[in-house]
């Protein structure tokens, strides 16, 4: 029995120390999204992405600090706030100091102010926020902190963008604007209308309104809505089960003008909308698919989707965080001086694989890049969505957008 409770012991210690010594080596950065319930599958692609990202640009090339793995850790956050600010305590309580997340503006902002707040009562266990796609504008001006760096375009980046297509086109003289009721929605209605108003103040917007996020099962009566105002175009921000709700209502309606978006595409949406969507969709985004950017960016779809035969690159700017923040994390020589790490990626200057050198806007954490309005299409698709033969082409470019666009942040810094 001695003997037997020895060698147990001693397996014990040998598969703690195994552990502890591959914690040490892997640099974690938790994944705080939804991974259930209605928004379940953009968390899950945004997941799928991460964990290629940190593998084939990353860990593949020896990772960081001289063979340091990058870890995604997921957390399901159940597109709530407040499960989020749990699962941010469980992620730090685990030792992890990098946290990404992006589906949802309204849990971007409450996770900022909590990171905030944690970080300067905490300095020996500080975090840092690489906020993927939540574009609420706030968070870079009235709200922005050192800890925070967004790699999407905001709002009102994309929004300026696109009202410079808008503008150029005399058939289009009145205007709908939907979305969701948060933050997000809010801005990018608020954005439209500062925008139309000031290239184009013939423009009638016609409609205004915002809707339950993630509750609306039928939008048929917003469809409704829209057709009998006489709209020449719409505007929505709407994501995940409410752009498919909305899409297919209002398309099924025969509306068959512009229909503008900032998220109408990519794993259960583009092949849900197929040819019913050509013509109408329009799509406002960073990175270069179709056609490829580079050589080295087709490589890398065609590796991804080798991976995930049912997934898309439908967020391509993950690889310029996890690029980034690896190249930070190195200049650096530590993955715990989160203030080192922190100045490090302000005014960073990045070539991105998808085709769009990107700058870390030093003074509120915001990254500029070209943006691009895109077209879903069957039509010269190198790299289509959703298995569907349907993918987004780039139809117009605006290169570096809002490069010397004003900011209300007054950061303070550590």
């Amino acid at each position: 029995m001695r003997k037997l409770a020895g060698l147990l012991l001693g397996a014990i210690i040998a598969i703690s120390s195994t552990a502890m010594a591959w914690a040490a080596d892997t640099v974690k950065i938790a994944f705080i999204d939804p991974l259930s319930g209605p928004f379940a599958a953009t968390g899950e692609q945004g997941l799928a992405h991460y964990r290629f990202a940190v593998d084939e640009l990353v860990n593949k090339n020896g990772g960081v600090l001289g063979g340091k793995k990058l870890e995604i850790v997921p957390f399901d956050n159940k597109i709530s706030a407040k499960e989020s600010l749990i699962q941010l305590k469980v992620a730090i309580d685990q030792g992890i100091r990098f946290i990404a997340q992006g589906n949802s503006s309204g849990v971007a902002n409450a996770l900022t102010e909590a990171i905030k707040k944690h970080n300067k009562r905490n300095p020996d266990k500080r975090v840092l926020f690489m906020n993927y796609s939540a574009v609420d504008p706030a968070l870079t001006n009235a709200k922005c902190n050192f800890w925070h760096f967004r790699f999407d375009a905001n709002a009102d980046i994309k929004m300026d963008a696109l009202t410079d297509i808008i503008a150029k086109k005399d058939d289009i003289k009145k205007i709908y604007l939907i979305g969701q009721d948060y933050s997000f929605g809010k801005a990018v209605a608020a954005a439209a209308v500062k925008y139309i108003g000031a290239k184009r103040p013939d423009i009638e917007i016609v409609g205004n309104e915002l809707h339950p996020i993630g509750k609306v099962k039928d939008f048929t009566p917003y469809a409704r809505k829209i057709m009998a105002s006489g709209a020449d175009a719409i505007i929505t921000g709407n994501w995940g089960s409410d752009m498919v709700g909305l899409g297919k209502s209002v398309l099924a309606s025969g509306f068959k003008k512009p229909i503008y978006t900032y998220y109408a595409a990519s794993t259960g949406i583009t092949k849900t909308f197929g040819a019913d969507g050509k013509g109408p969709l329009k799509l406002v985004q960073e990175g270069m698919i179709n056609p490829p950017a580079s050589e080295r960016a087709a490589a890398y779809m065609k590796a991804f989707k080798a991976k995930h035969p049912n997934k898309d690159m439908g967020q391509p700017r993950i690889a310029n965080v996890v690029e980034m923040l690896a190249k930070a994390i190195d200049k650096v020589g530590n993955a715990t001086d989160m203030v080192a790490v922190a100045k490090a990626l302000e005014g960073m200057e990045h070539e991105g694989i998808f085709g769009s050198k990107i700058v870390m806007r030093a003074k509120d954490h915001q990254a500029i890049q070209d943006v691009h309005i895109l077209a879903h299409t069957d039509e010269d698709i190198t790299f289509d969505l959703d298995n569907s033969g349907f993918g987004l082409k780039v139809e117009s470019t605006v290169k570096m957008a809002a490069a010397d666009s004003a900011t209300t942040c007054k950061m303070k810094r550590p």
